[in-house]
């Protein structure tokens, strides 16, 4: 069952998280040349896409915690340091995007199209680079984390 579990978890974590770090990581070079480009409406749209396949697939990525968990319940580690810390990170980045990023997005998306006027608070494209560089980050850390499995015992 554990190598199910793995594989399931696995999976998740590419078929979901990977489509959120690119998505992200492309919107800020994208809300930069739409900001530039009041008119472009290929910016825009590209906008609406990048956006819309970070929220689909955040909601989707939350298979990947749930297959986690129970992998790690099979293999009998819930308690090993570097699966908490993994937890931790894994938190730390879906607060990240789902509390920073993606209502950053929302807003830039918004303000890019011209569905709200520009407030003080109009979201920066370099800002938001930032932050999805350390939800990035984080998820890295986790991948090796993941793979290296300091102090573990049970092998691999």
């Amino acid at each position: 069952m554990t190598k199910f579990f793995l594989s399931l978890h696995v999976l998740a974590a590419i078929i979901a998280v990977g489509p959120v770090t690119v998505a992200a990581s492309m919107f800020p070079a994208t809300l930069r040349r739409a900001l530039g480009a009041p008119g472009d409406g290929d910016a825009s749209t590209t906008l609406r896409t990048l956006h819309r396949i970070c929220r689909v697939y955040a909601g989707i990525g939350i298979a990947v915690p749930f297959f986690g968990l129970a992998t790690a319940g099979s293999l009998g580690v819930l308690g090993d340091t570097w699966l908490l810390t993994s937890i931790l990170l894994t938190t730390a980045a879906a607060g990240l995007l789902l509390l920073l990023i993606l209502p950053a997005q929302n807003r830039a998306l918004n303000e890019a199209t011209g569905s709200a006027a520009p407030t003080p608070t109009t979201v920066a494209p370099h800002r938001l680079a930032m932050l999805t560089g350390l939800f990035n980050l984080l998820w890295t850390t986790v991948t090796i984390l993941m793979i290296i499995r300091p102090g573990s015992t049970t092998g691999a």
